[in-house]
């Protein structure tokens, strides 16, 4: 069996406590902070207690220690991690390519945010990590309730009246939640720029989908009751070790982890930046996560969380979940996608371009060869995608 795959599945069992996985996970890896002040920019620390009483880090970079602006205006944007994801992802490319260090050095002040049950963010004052009432949730409470209470802690941090967002993949899922259950935030967005788009999934390619979808994606079957309301792919330092030797034996094990999760090759991945993933990746989700997005893709619709009909009476007053209205999306938004990803694959991003009334631009990364994960991690993603990013956002700040 594939190294990756083996570990990857290995985590998915691993024997330990979830209050053991917590303290274990972040004992022996070098965590964003860390990572941001290796690299000579200062760095901040920030907790934020949502509404349901989950406690997310966020952490910034306030200002360049190359441009020495820290008294200048420097407008504030958040970036948003995918799925099985945190902060790192931003990060781990270094500063000469990763989109936080870009966005710092063109004067911004950058917040990186984590989503509830990642390894950053795996305390909640009201429930206990051991309960499977923590893991009750999905994408759907990450962008109705914890992106609002990250964007509302970072205008009264700052005194700014609007903020700039950038997403990867779950991020701009989350994003798109966001506006269409809280539209009064709109108004607080400047501008945003989603990599990886993921809002339709009829067309995704990716074995995943064949494989799961008929375990999980049929509410209230076997597997699905077993595995809701857990523990998704926890972090596991054994398990990362293991991955980040196979790594360094062969780059061709370590970059068969794009095809494991994007299926999409990997022409364009720098090895040293997945290296740079694994010390923190995967890094934790409820399996509510996966399954929601296994319902998209059955459905081919973008809808809240299929229930079963019962629950979905009880909950939405009809026996389907309703569908996600994109017209409630005012805010400038501009999509970053590729022609070569298999989980967010063109023609779902062509929905939802469709389908998104007051959509600003549709950029399609000009390379056949770039996937998924290439947002992330390739080579090539500074002058692909990044650099674009940061010349539309220096637009829109009149630069």
């Amino acid at each position: 069996m594939n190294p990756i795959v083996y570990a990857l599945l290995f985590s998915l069992v691993a024997g330990l406590t979830a209050a053991e996985k917590s303290d274990y996970c972040l004992s022996e890896i070098v965590k964003s902070d860390e990572r941001i002040r290796s690299h000579g920019y200062p760095t901040e620390t920030h907790q934020v207690t949502t509404s349901d009483g989950y406690v997310l880090t966020l952490f910034r970079i306030p200002y360049s220690h190359k441009l020495k602006n820290q008294n200048e205006n420097r407008p504030a944007i958040l970036l948003q991690h995918g799925l099985f994801s945190n902060s790192d992802c931003w990060l781990s490319s270094g500063p000469d390519n990763s989109l936080a260090y870009l966005l710092v050095d063109a004067g911004y002040d950058v917040w990186l945010g984590n989503a509830r049950g990642n390894i950053y963010s795996r305390e909640n004052n009201l429930i206990s990590l051991n309960s499977h009432k923590f893991w009750h949730f999905d994408w759907h409470e990450i962008g109705s309730i914890d992106i609002p209470a990250m964007v509302d802690y970072i205008l009264a941090i700052t005194g700014q009246a609007q903020i700039h967002y950038a997403g990867h993949s779950q991020g701009t899922t989350v994003f798109l939640i966001f506006l269409i259950m809280r539209p009064e935030y709109n108004a607080f967005i400047k501008s945003a720029h989603l990599l990886a788009p993921c809002a339709y999934f009829g067309n995704g390619s990716s074995f995943i989908f064949k494989l799961l979808v008929p375990l999980v994606g049929e509410p209230g079957g076997l597997w699905n009751q077993l595995m809701v309301d857990t523990e998704l792919i926890p972090h596991n330092n054994l398990v990362n070790r293991v991955v980040d030797n196979s790594c360094h034996m062969s780059n061709t094990i370590c970059n068969n982890a794009f095809i494991m999760f994007a299926n999409g090759g990997y022409v364009n991945s720098n090895a040293s930046s997945m290296s740079v993933l694994i010390e923190t990746h995967p890094a934790g989700s409820s399996s509510n996560q996966g399954i929601h997005y296994l319902q998209l893709y059955k459905s081919g619709e973008f809808r809240q969380y299929d229930w079963g009909t019962k629950k979905n009476m009880e909950l939405y007053g009809q026996e389907l979940p309703p569908d996600y209205d994109l017209s409630l999306i005012t805010a400038p938004t501009h999509l970053y996608s590729s022609n070569n990803d298999a989980l967010c694959a063109p023609k779902d991003v062509d929905k939802l371009v469709e389908n998104f009334v007051n959509l600003k631009e549709d950029y399609r990364v000009p390379v056949q060869s770039f996937n998924h994960l290439d947002f992330i991690i390739a080579r090539n993603m500074k002058e692909l995608v990044n650099d674009p990013i940061i010349e539309r956002i220096n637009a829109y700040e009149g630069r």
